[in-house]
């Protein structure tokens, strides 16, 4: 049960940063700021760094997700 409970809060850790992300370059995932990147809409120096960040919080979340289901 702690390790439930430890897992739901770090997805809504997870969560909320990603949420800043989406906030900061006005895209729904990685995948809609990688295209915005590509397409010049977001400087890709500017972001470079924040792209992998946002990529391993979402990679983080889905194995939490997953976990958890399993439980």
């Amino acid at each position: 049960e702690s390790l439930k409970t430890y897992l739901e809060k770090r997805l809504s850790k997870l969560e909320a940063d990603i949420f800043l992300l989406t906030k900061k370059y006005g895209v729904k995932d990685v995948f809609e700021f990688d295209s915005k990147v590509k397409a010049g809409f977001i400087k890709e120096a500017d972001a470079y760094e924040d792209y992998f960040i946002f990529d391993n919080l979402e990679a983080e979340r889905e194995k939490i997700k997953k976990f958890l289901e399993k439980l």
